[in-house]
């Protein structure tokens, strides 16, 4: 192809503007060279190429050596050689020009001057290879944007387009291919700007005017809506300028653009931007109003993702929104009914409280709409309601009302400003009120250990759901538990003495528990048939294993020493429940010898060793005395010795170990003293200097009484069966004064009255009082009762026995009274021994310490301890409020 040949295809190509998508022509593809850094520039010979392709004479061949039509057989010399040798100004070489001479490369050959290895030619030119267009850039622009313009017109008013979005595409794409993008943008921006300031903010700043402030949102809304969607029309003609112009300049993108036109051009306008916030927090206002939290209100939820969108949602909408919130809670917190009571007033702030933080998430507040929403809740409702939160009045009633999810209500809101340590006061109060209402009442005395277990159930329950476990509260409950437990009263209760009375009525709950199980107090029975047992209990009745009762005693045992660890003082505990269990284990009632065990190890582990010496020496006792009637009875069978009188059965116990028992005096039948009188014989003589003393008050024996409506076997106490006896010497019909049985029997008058009360008065009246009634008088007669009949063969008449007269409970707590009277005097001895000289406040609160394991006593107490041991000259006072040891 020649020059002018080449020159006339480029010109009919000259007709239509070059765009990147088109491809480039084949004069184009064989003549573009790129920068090379070789030393040389290689290329074929033109006027070779010429003769390959226009020589008549010689036929196209089609070797090895020929490639399109060119043949590659010349010498390695003349193929690589430069065209022309004239010199080349400024570093540029002519490629259209025919090469004059022909020069043999060589890599010794000499350089030009100023041309080095490797760097190459500094710029490279190919003429004629593309030509400008014949229409001007400006031209062509204008001519376009007369298509586009009619285009937008048509977009913004919803009407179809006069050209196919292809169309306007390509024509946009070409204007900015020919470098017309900025122009172009600022057109278009300009048109967009147009339209919303002449047409959208006129017609809502109309509406602003003449209508309702959520009609105007609404109007708001619907314009903002079709905005978007016309937006993404234009976006779409002019795309080619958004992700090539746009996207490398400092321009924003037509998106971002669109959003700030309407923005700038519509939303700050100053009358439609109130309308509009306005309207839509009188929106929020009627949906608190409603309680819907925003779920029904779609114009609500299209509004705040509105105002997101655009991005004035922090800056316009949020601080009139919090605005209003807060004169809205204000209002709230006036007029709703029920606020002036504390509990209503706490469950109408959790309610409220949970619907704005649901409102938040539904209608996709930011994180600091939801933040400023809980500071003013707390302030308005917490920080400037704590005195109502905390009324003493108000949180009593609460509490005696068992109101556990108002009271949780009321701590969660005050627990929200870290005030929830302020309930610890007013709850402590109630439990060492209500505690000591239970403790020190006389009339419900002996139910006194259930009431306390109900009362610490509720107690735990209001701790775990009403106070989340709260470790100071949890304090609280625990010192005001400890301090009514351990208040003494002097009362006939504990016969004026400074004696507290939980730890003796615990004693007795455990006893009754040890000897029936829980079947033995009717009011744990209840609580079971009415669903109140506990998880551990209600596991028992699913175990099939035969120990369910041993558990279950177990689990009521715990229960005990739950409350047994507050009792500071365990003396009073000790003394009772050492005279109770020599009460089981001398009569043989106890339930279960693993619970009396068990009950043993954990005194053990609670009170430590010391405390369970004598208690673990009983039981020693009781394995002994067995072991030591078996070796007597074996001894008599070996002996052949013809057993005569009732079968002997003796427990020998150590004083030292177990409750003192008083000598009761009492004739014993002949037939009984025999049998006596051989085994202390025999007892002395194998243990020499060991003395044995009969407790009568505790014997116990089995009588076979034939009545005329069937034969009974009659398990009866010593003094009951001693009674009994005297009637088998006279008729069935006799009478028997009450002056002949204290003759004959020899005891004092009121254990004659109680014995003949518990035969002749009690639920089996074996002997007949006369005349009848209720009390034991010195001139009643008694006869043998010859109507007595019962179902039952065995029958059961001692349980007099078991019980506890007050005289026995008199001299329990005066004994327990003067040990502790005793323990304090020796406490001061010992720390006056020490000390040699001391102060007096320092000595009481030495002493305090020194005996507080044993319960905490009162100063007055101790002030007439020291005043005795003065008298005793075990020490002396000195000037100056000191007292000095005497040696």
């Amino acid at each position: 192809m020649t020059k002018r040949a080449a020159k006339r295809k480029l010109d009919r190509t000259d007709d239509h503007p070059t765009t990147p998508n088109r491809r480039p022509s084949k004069q184009q593809r064989t003549s573009a060279i790129h920068e090379d850094d070789s030393d040389d520039i290689i290329s074929p010979s033109k006027s070779h190429r010429r003769k390959s392709a226009n020589s008549p004479d010689q036929p196209r061949k089609h070797s090895k050596h020929t490639r399109n039509g060119l043949n590659f057989n010349t010498a390695y010399d003349r193929m690589y050689t430069f065209t022309s040798t004239r010199p080349k100004p400024n570093g540029v070489i002519d490629l259209t020009k025919s090469p004059s001479e022909k020069r043999k490369l060589s890599l010794s050959a000499q350089k030009p001057n100023g041309f080095h290895n490797h760097t190459g030619p500094k710029k490279l030119i190919v003429k004629n290879l593309q030509s400008k267009p014949r229409i001007n850039a400006q031209e062509y622009l204008d001519r376009i944007w007369q298509q586009e313009d009619v285009s937008l017109d048509a977009i913004f008013r919803n009407e179809k387009e006069p050209y196919s979005l292809e169309e306007l595409y390509r024509a946009a794409e070409n204007v900015c291919r020919q470098d017309k993008a900025a122009d172009l943008y600022k057109r278009v921006k300009a048109k967009c700007s147009d339209h919303l300031m002449s047409n959208v903010r006129s017609r809502l700043a109309r509406a602003a005017k003449t209508e309702a402030k959520s009609a105007v949102l609404k109007a708001f809304v619907d314009e903002w809506q079709m905005w978007k969607k016309q937006l993404l029309v234009v976006r779409q003609i002019f795309y080619y300028m958004d992700q090539s112009y746009l996207l490398r300049s400092e321009e924003p993108s037509l998106t971002d653009t669109g959003y700030q036109l309407f923005r700038e051009d519509v939303f700050e306008d100053t009358s439609i931007r109130e309308s509009v916030l306005r309207g839509a927090t009188e929106l929020v206002d009627v949906d608190r109003d409603q309680q819907s939290a925003g779920k029904n209100n779609e114009l609500l939820q299209d509004a705040i993702e509105l105002f997101h969108e655009l991005g004035v949602y922090s800056s316009d909408f949020e601080p009139g929104f919090l605005e209003t919130s807060e004169q809205y809670y204000r209002n709230w917190r006036g007029t709703q009914p029920g606020n002036e009571e504390l509990r209503r007033y706490a469950t109408n702030c959790t309610i409220l409280q949970a619907v704005e933080m649901k409102r938040c998430d539904v209608l996709n507040f930011d994180r600091s709409t939801k933040t400023g929403l809980s500071e003013l809740f707390d302030k308005i409702f917490v920080e400037e309601q704590v005195n109502l939160l905390t009324n003493e009045d108000f949180v009593m009633d609460m509490l005696e009302g068992d109101m556990t999810e108002e009271l949780e209500q009321t701590y969660s809101l005050l627990e929200r400003k870290g005030m929830g340590d302020l309930m610890a006061p007013l709850f402590s109060k109630y439990v060492e009120t209500e505690g000591s209402l239970i403790v020190f009442d006389e009339k419900n005395e002996a139910d006194m250990v259930i009431n306390l277990l109900n009362f610490k159930r509720r107690l735990d329950t209001f701790l775990e759901a009403s106070f989340h476990k709260s470790d100071t509260i949890g304090n609280a409950l625990h010192k005001s538990f400890e301090t009514f437990m351990n208040k003494t009263k002097k009362s006939q209760a504990n016969w004026d003495t400074d004696n507290a009375k939980p730890g003796e009525m615990i004693a007795k709950h455990i006893d009754l528990l040890l000897k029936g199980g829980a079947k033995a107090i009717p009011k744990l029975v209840a609580q079971e048939k009415d669903g109140s047992k506990g998880d551990e209990e209600q596991d028992f009745d699913n175990e099939e294993d035969g120990d369910q009762e041993l558990k279950a005693i177990n689990h009521h045992l715990s229960n005990a020493l739950d409350l047994f660890r507050f009792v500071h003082g365990k003396a009073v505990f000790e003394a009772f429940y050492k005279k109770d269990l020599a009460r089981r284990l001398l009569m043989g009632r106890s339930a279960s010898f693993d619970a009396e065990r068990n009950m043993l190890t954990r005194l053990k582990n609670e009170c430590g060793q010391s405390f369970t010496h004598n208690l673990e020496s009983m039981f020693k006792d009781m394995d002994l005395a067995r072991e030591e009637m078996m070796s007597y009875r074996q001894l008599q069978a070996d002996r052949g010795e013809q057993l005569t009188g009732p079968d002997l059965s003796v427990n020998v116990l150590s004083a030292a170990a177990w409750p003192t028992y008083p000598d009761v005096p009492v004739n014993v039948p002949t037939s009984i003293a025999y049998v006596q009188s051989k085994f202390d014989g025999h007892y002395t003589a194998k243990h020499s200097g060991r003395k044995l003393t009969f407790k009568h008050a505790l014997a116990h024996c089995q009588l076979r009484a034939n009545f005329p409506k069937g034969r009974k076997e009659l398990v009866v106490s010593g003094f009951q069966a001693i009674v009994l006896l005297l009637f088998n010497d006279v008729a069935s019909t006799a009478h028997l004064s009450y002056d002949d049985l204290s003759k004959a029997t020899g005891l004092s008058d009121a254990e004659l009255k109680r014995t003949l009360q518990s035969l002749a008065c009690a639920k089996y009246r074996v002997l007949t009082k006369h005349p009848k009634g209720r009390d034991v008088n010195t001139t009643d007669t008694f006869s043998f009762s010859t109507g007595f009949q019962d179902p039952k063969m065995r029958i059961k008449i001692n349980q007099i026995q078991l019980k506890e007269t007050k005289e026995e409970n008199k001299e329990t707590h005066e004994r327990v009274a003067a040990d502790r009277h005793y323990e304090t005097q020796a406490a001061i001895v010992r720390i006056m021994k020490s000390r040699k000289s001391i102060g007096h406040n320092e000595l009481i609160v030495e002493v305090i310490k020194a005996t507080r394991s044993r319960g905490v006593l009162e100063q007055g107490d101790i002030r007439r301890n020291i005043e005795k041991l003065i008298e005793k000259e075990y020490m002396e006072r000195e000037d100056g409020n000191r007292y000095s040891y005497v040696a």
